[in-house]
């Protein structure tokens, strides 16, 4: 032992190797949730009530030894919950004869996909989101960047269905109102630009509640764009929403109102994004940027929410962040003082805190 190294404390080994456990089967039963939404076998267990494996078969078609070794891993995770045995012939295998069901809050997240603790998008996006880990061991050698578009399609569905039922339950009742002026503008017919709008869930939730104001989507992704036109005419609000292929430094038009959610730490320029929106955006006019929680310290960082978000900034966030020049490599975790210095680097005059909610910071940006 050198004189720098301190003796290991074997209680602290093991607390490690417990938590790398607990990490591990998480990390396992993500994927495999996401299985399950994609079987449709959590609206199957919601819609039908307690079952078997082999119940749970003859209901979805699925072969039951599949099924039975996936009720087992979800109901270990906590994703559903075992409800005791049903009567089975000695010798018979027990799994056989657990029944497995869903609580009230489980079938809310996971089968609910307007509610607020709708989760499923996590499974989806977190799950594409590793595939990229051999090409971001490469760019841990190299410094390159991984392009948002380069990505797994169930980013894009997957990052929509995460952050969707956040915009329901807080845009249209907490940010916009937190917004000096916004909701007055909007109720009354105003001209509002969403940036980096991905698949449209933002814009659609405005045009929905604000029939009087007009919305243009702006995203560079085109495959997302096309999706983002088909909800919209889904959804009734095609006569109010367009949909434009560009990137955040090429908006066109002026606007009364220019939201960015959750994108702009995902942008080479982000910089330059802002600066596009305050020469778009009118004298009387704001922009909103919604962007993920983030703490100004290492220290405050370090929780369950920290963690997540620092794992998906270096998974997806900063790989795009310097996928092109000027590549600036922002990240997720940029922190509000950077943030709004940034704001006032691109000229906006004020750049205050409007709200937050437990997962995101809302900032009012004005010229």
């Amino acid at each position: 032992m050198t004189t720098h190294e301190q003796a290991v404390d074997p209680e602290v080994l093991e607390r490690l190797a417990g938590q790398v456990i607990a990490d591990a089967g998480g990390a396992l039963i993500v994927p495999l949730a996401l299985l399950g939404d994609r079987l449709g076998l959590f609206t199957a267990l919601a819609s039908g009530g307690p079952t078997t494996s082999g119940e749970l078969a003859a209901r979805t078609g699925m072969t039951e030894r599949y099924l039975r070794e996936w009720l087992l891993a979800m109901a270990a995770g906590g994703y559903i919950t075992y409800q005791g045995d049903a009567p089975i012939a000695e010798g018979s295998d027990p799994r056989r004869a657990a029944r497995y069901g869903l609580s009230p809050e489980q079938a809310e997240a996971f089968t609910n996909p307007d509610s607020p603790g709708y989760l499923v998008g996590a499974f989806q996006n977190l799950t594409a989101a590793t595939r990229m880990l051999d090409r971001l061991t490469e760019a841990f050698r190299t410094g390159e960047g991984i392009g948002w578009h380069e990505h797994h399609p169930d980013m894009f569905e997957g990052t929509e269905r995460f952050f969707r039922p956040g915009y329901l339950a807080n845009l249209t009742s907490l940010w916009i109102p937190a917004m000096t002026g916004v909701e007055g503008q909007l109720k009354n017919g105003a001209r509002v630009a969403d940036v980096g709008c991905g698949l449209g869930a933002s814009t659609i939730i405005m045009a929905q509640a604000y029939p009087a104001s007009s919305f243009v989507g702006v995203d560079y992704h085109r495959d997302s764009i096309e999706l983002a036109r088909s909800r919209a005419a889904d959804a009734g609000v095609s006569d109010r929403v367009e949909f434009r292929v560009a990137g955040a430094a090429d908006l066109a038009g002026r606007y009364d109102f220019i939201a960015f959610f959750d994108c702009l730490h995902d942008m080479p320029d982000p910089l330059g994004a802002l600066r596009a929106a305050r020469a778009a955006v009118a004298d009387t006019g704001g922009v909103m940027l919604v962007e993920p929680m983030s703490w100004d310290t290492v220290a405050d960082g370090l929780n369950p929410l920290g963690r997540l978000l620092a794992g998906a900034s270096l998974l997806v966030c900063l790989p795009s962040g310097m996928s092109a020049p000027p590549a600036a490599a922002l990240g997720n975790q940029a922190g509000p003082t950077r943030t709004r210095r940034l704001a006032l680097e691109a000229g906006f005059a004020d750049a205050r805190m409007a709200t937050s909610t437990d997962f995101n910071l809302v900032y009012e940006l004005r010229r």
